[in-house]
């Protein structure tokens, strides 16, 4: 049966289960999920990523995310916001990545999007850590049960994001965003990662 507290790892600390024991997602677990980003195009990857991610599994993506960064010109909006029929095209051939055309046209779309707010003075970063007012919201759930998969704060963030032209951002997208990009901690409380506060 599958565990739903945290977990004692062989190196003796307790970890949040979902990262089980893939030396790759343990180290994503212990050194980026939750970590506060304040990066707009970090922030702005991560958010794309989790589009890709819908319907999978994060470790799917995790493991393609070099592949995803290359093929997607290292996320830079300004770069990605040209891709013309040929470039998406090019994508849905990469075998490297998801290929999913949505998914890619709506990475485009959201591109153009972020580039948008910035030409209108708006941080990406400051437009995502305002759902939160600005510091991180830390949960302290004991078991997976009360780590929700949308909240009020991202079901708002997601109506603005989808308002200003984002794709694949719906709430429960955008929250798995807010707990990777740590604008909520939801490390289960005894986990060697949860933070004070």
């Amino acid at each position: 049966m599958e565990t739903r507290e945290a977990v004692a790892h062989p190196d003796g600390r307790l970890r949040c289960p979902w990262c089980g024991t893939d030396p790759l997602y343990v180290a994503y677990h212990d050194t980026e999920w939750g970590v506060p980003e304040r990066d707009s195009r970090a922030l702005f990857e991560k958010l794309l990523l989790d589009g890709f991610q819908a319907g999978l599994a994060w470790i799917t993506i995790l493991r393609k995310r070099d592949n995803f960064r290359r093929a997607f010109d290292g996320f830079e909006p300004e770069r990605i916001a040209r891709y013309d029929a040929a470039k998406v095209e090019a994508l849905m051939q990469d075998a490297s990545i998801v290929r999913n055309r949505a998914k890619i046209e709506g990475a485009v779309l959201s591109a153009r999007a972020y580039l948008d707010l910035e030409e209108k003075g708006i941080s990406f970063s400051d437009l995502m850590w305002e759902a939160v007012g600005g510091a991180p919201q830390v949960n302290h759930p004991r078991h997976l049960s009360q780590v929700p998969a949308q909240t009020p704060a991202s079901l708002a963030l997601s109506k603005r994001l989808k308002g200003l032209g984002f794709k694949f951002c719906g709430p429960t997208i955008v929250y798995a965003a807010m707990q990777a990009c740590g604008l909520v901690d939801d490390h289960l409380a005894d986990c060697h990662c949860a933070h004070a506060g």
